[in-house]
C-alpha cells in the first residue's frame, strides 16, 4: 500500500465513506463503483495492499442491535461460499460505527454494461455464461443461503465467465423498519411471481431470475418488458414474457424456469445437469477446442430435445386415467388405496420440509438426516393424517353432491360412476389439503423425466396399469366388494333419489 499522509485518518477512524480518501476500518476508499437500496459500494485497498469491494451499509439497514446481529449471522454464512463464480465475502464489521462488508473486487463490467458495449451473448458463449452463473448460485445454496436478487448489475463478467456479487445480503432487508416504508426488495423484472404474491423465497425463485438474466444476456432486453415497476410486476404474475429473442440453444430451458407456478420449475440440480450435457461435446473455451477450429465462426448447435415436458404430462394424464379407472373397476377397494396414497404422499411432503428445513438452518446435510427422518415418520404421518382427513372429507362432501345433482337429473349407471370417478380424481388433486399431495408427485415427475428412458420406463408403467383396469372392467364390470352394492341401490337415501 501507497505511503500514508500525514493528514489521513488513521485506520479504524471514523470518517463520512463519501470523503475522498476516507477510511472505513482497516480500508482506504479508493473510489466508489456502485450504489444500491443495501448500501454504498467502494473500491477499497486493505492494510496488505489488496483490492476489495466495500459495502458501506445504510444507517436504516443496521440500524440497531438486532439489525447488527443478523447481519453477523448473515456473513458467518456467506462467508463459507468459496466458488470462482462468485464474489465471495473476505471480511466484514457489523459493530462497526461504520458497519461493512468486504468481499472479493471484481474489475470486470456488469452484464447490462457489457451487453450495452459488446451486444447479446448467442450460441454456446451463453450456454457457457448460463452454467457458470448456475453454478454461482450453486454454491450459494449449498450453504443453505438463498441470492434474492439476482440481476444484470448483480453478475461481472471475468473474461466470458460471470462473477454473482451480492448474494444473502438481501435477507437483511426483511427486517420491518425497511418493508414498512414502502421498499421492494429486488428488480421487478427479475422477481419470482410468488414473492410479489408475498410467498417467502425458495430456491426456485433463485432459478426465475437466473432465467431472466439469461435471457437479458441472450437479447438485450428484460423478459418481461421495460415500463412502471407495477405493470412490469403485473406481467410477472401473469407469467407474460417476451422469449421469442432468445437464442433458440437456451429458449425452452429459460421459458420452463420462468414458469410462474415454482413447482414447474426444474430445480438447479436439473438446470445443470441439462446445461452440462450440451456443452459435452461442444467445448466451451477456444483453448478448448483445440488449433484447428479456434478461428472458425462459433455456429449455435441446437441441443438435443427435451422430452421431459411431453412425458411430465404423460404422467399426469397416465396417474389420473389409472385412478378413474380404478374408482370404475372397483370402488371401494380403489378409494382406500387412493387414501392410503394421500397420506403416505402427505407424510412424504412433511418429512422432506422439515429435513430440508434443517438443511437450511445448518448450511449443509449431514449423514443422519436420512435416518432422523425415517424415526420421525410416525409422527409426520400423525402431522399428515389431519390434513387427509380434511381432503377426504372436501372430497367425499364434493362427489355427494355431485351424485345427488346428476341422480336427480336422471343421470345413473355407467354415466353417474364415471362423472363420480372424474370428480374424485380432480378433488384428490386440487381441494383444500392437497397441496402436499400435488409437491411430492410433481417431485416424483421430474425425478422420473430428468432421464427419457427413465421417464418412459415410467409412462410405459402407468399405460399397462391403466389397460390392465380397463381390461378388468370390461371383463367383470364394476365391483363393489366388499360393499353389498352401488350407494344408489333400491333401498337407499341416493337410491330413492334416482327414482
Amino acid at each position: 500500500m501507497a505511503a500514508r499522509d500525514a493528514s489521513a485518518p488513521r485506520p479504524g477512524a471514523t470518517r463520512t465513506p463519501e470523503t475522498a480518501d476516507a477510511w472505513v476500518g482497516d480500508y482506504r476508499l479508493l473510489d466508489k463503483v456502485g450504489e444500491g437500496g443495501m448500501g454504498v459500494v467502494h473500491l477499497a485497498e486493505a492494510s496488505d495492499g489488496r483490492q476489495v469491494a466495500l459495502k458501506v451499509l445504510r444507517p436504516h439497514v443496521v440500524g440497531d442491535e438486532e439489525a447488527r446481529l443478523r447481519l453477523e449471522r448473515e456473513v458467518a454464512s456467506l462467508e463459507r461460499v468459496r466458488s470462482p463464480r462468485v464474489a465471495e465475502v473476505l471480511d466484514a464489521d457489523p459493530w462497526g460505527e461504520v458497519p461493512y462488508v468486504a468481499t472479493r473486487y471484481v474489475p470486470g463490467p456488469s452484464l447490462h454494461e457489457h451487453l450495452r458495449s459488446e451486444g447479446p451473448i448467442l450460441g454456446e458463449s451463453l450456454v457457457h455464461f448460463a452454467h457458470a452463473l448456475a453454478e454461482a448460485l450453486e454454491a450459494v445454496h449449498a450453504v443453505g443461503v438463498l441470492h434474492r436478487d439476482v440481476k444484470p448489475t448483480n453478475v461481472l463478467l471475468e473474461g466470458r465467465s460471470p462473477v454473482l456479487i451480492d448474494f444473502g445480503l438481501a435477507r437483511l432487508a426483511e427486517d420491518s423498519r425497511i418493508t414498512h416504508t414502502g421498499w421492494l426488495l429486488g428488480t421487478p423484472g427479475y422477481l419470482a411471481p410468488e414473492i410479489l404474491h408475498g410467498d417467502d423465497p425458495t430456491p426456485a425463485a433463485d432459478v426465475h431470475a437466473w432465467a431472466a438474466t439469461v435471457a437479458f444476456a441472450s437479447t438485450g432486453a428484460p423478459p418481461y418488458g421495460r415500463g412502471p415497476a407495477m405493470a412490469v410486476m403485473d406481467r410477472v404474475r401473469r407469467g407474460e414474457h417476451d422469449l421469442r429473442e432468445v437464442d433458440p440453444l437456451m429458449r425452452r430451458l429459460v421459458e420452463e424456469c420462468l414458469a410462474p407456478d415454482p413447482l414447474d420449475r426444474p430445480p438447479l440440480p436439473e438446470v445443470l445437469e441439462r446445461l452440462e450435457s450440451w456443452l459435452e461435446g461442444h467445448p466451451s473455451s477456444e483453448e478448448d477446442r483445440g488449433p484447428a477450429t479456434r478461428m472458425m465462426p462459433l455456429v449455435p448447435v441446437a441441443p438435443p430435445r427435451d422430452v421431459g415436458p411431453l412425458q411430465r404430462w404423460l404422467l399426469g394424464i397416465g396417474a389420473a386415467a389409472a385412478s378413474a379407472l380404478a374408482i370404475l373397476a372397483a370402488p371401494v377397494l380403489a378409494l382406500l388405496v387412493l387414501t392410503a396414497l394421500v397420506l403416505v404422499l402427505r407424510t412424504a411432503s412433511w418429512a422432506s420440509s422439515a429435513t430440508r428445513e434443517r438443511q437450511q438452518i445448518r448450511g449443509r446435510a449431514r449423514w443422519y438426516d436420512l435416518p432422523l427422518t425415517v424415526a420421525a415418520s410416525p409422527w409426520y404421518a400423525g402431522v399428515a393424517t389431519w390434513g387427509t382427513l380434511v381432503l377426504l372429507t372436501w372430497t367425499g362432501l364434493l362427489v355427494f353432491l355431485l351424485a345427488v345433482g346428476l341422480l336427480l337429473v336422471g343421470v345413473t349407471g355407467t354415466p353417474l360412476l364415471v362423472g363420480l370417478a372424474l370428480m374424485t380424481t380432480l378433488a384428490l388433486w386440487w381441494l383444500p389439503g392437497s397441496m402436499r399431495v400435488r409437491l411430492p408427485s410433481r417431485r416424483l415427475a421430474r425425478f422420473l423425466t430428468r432421464r427419457p428412458g427413465r421417464g418412459w420406463a415410467g409412462v410405459l408403467v402407468l399405460a399397462l396399469l391403466a389397460a390392465v383396469l380397463a381390461w378388468s372392467l370390461a371383463s367383470e364390470g364394476t365391483r363393489w366388494d366388499p360393499a353389498p352394492g352401488a350407494p344408489w341401490r333400491d333401498g337407499t337415501l341416493l337410491g330413492e333419489l334416482a327414482r
